[in-house]
């Protein structure tokens, strides 16, 4: 079923992510990491179809979706940054596979972070953040999607990690085989894993191989 919602705030996050704050249709729910199919209620837009997750709470009055805009191409997501407030979006019915099933580590590749900022926020707001640990990948310090909040909640247990300049605040590289090793504590417990198709398929394999249990490796299939 097709909801059409007005956006009621935009805010810049980074250089290249925005937070869109959207109505929210009567009865519309969903639990956090889940996500819905967005349009754009414009001409020639209405059919552009593409997934983008809740970064909102469920109790939250409003919807809210935060989006990296990719300007290289004349896609969807450089359409959403001409959006103007009072602007209309049109949304489906909620899907998604990445639910939290228990404290574990959090692994996420630039956009990747957003299913887990609501599912964070949840734990948080619930005092059940204990257990957890966030590794989240940019390509450099300025890309890194609500940094403060982030370290606000997790605190230690939030490790950035950068892939595309020397950082002396941060690890520098990739979340690979040795990361692994350096930072997970106990591979018995359950990964979510969100970010480009080739990082997701790689971790896996090397969570696998270090001991994790398939049935605990969740990501969006």
């Amino acid at each position: 079923m097709e909801h059409i919602i007005k956006i009621k705030t935009i805010e810049r996050l980074t250089h290249n992510v925005k937070r869109f704050q959207c109505e929210k249709p009567a009865d519309y729910a969903f639990i956090p990491g889940q996500a819905t199919e967005v349009a754009i209620n414009k001409k020639g837009w209405e059919t552009e179809k593409r997934p983008f997750t809740f970064t909102s709470l469920n109790e939250s009055p409003n919807l809210e979706f935060t989006i990296k805009m990719y300007n290289d191409h004349s896609g969807m997501t450089n359409e959403l940054n001409t959006l103007e407030v009072g602007d209309e979006l049109i949304i489906d019915d909620v899907w998604g596979a990445i639910e939290y099933k228990g404290p574990g580590y959090f692994i996420a590749g630039g956009a990747g972070i957003t299913p887990f900022i609501a599912i964070l926020r949840q734990l948080h707001k619930e005092n059940r953040l204990a257990g957890n640990k966030l590794f989240f990948s940019n390509k450099t310090e300025a890309d890194i999607i609500l940094r403060p909040e982030l370290t606000s909640m997790l605190c230690s247990n939030a490790i950035y990690t950068i892939t595309n300049e020397q950082s002396n605040n941060y690890h520098t590289g990739h979340i690979n085989e040795q990361f692994l090793k350096t930072y997970v504590d106990d591979f018995s417990k359950h990964f979510y894993l969100c970010g480009p198709p080739q990082m997701v398929e790689a971790l896996q394999d090397i969570l696998i191989k270090l001991g994790a249990s398939p049935e605990a490796v969740v990501f969006e299939k």
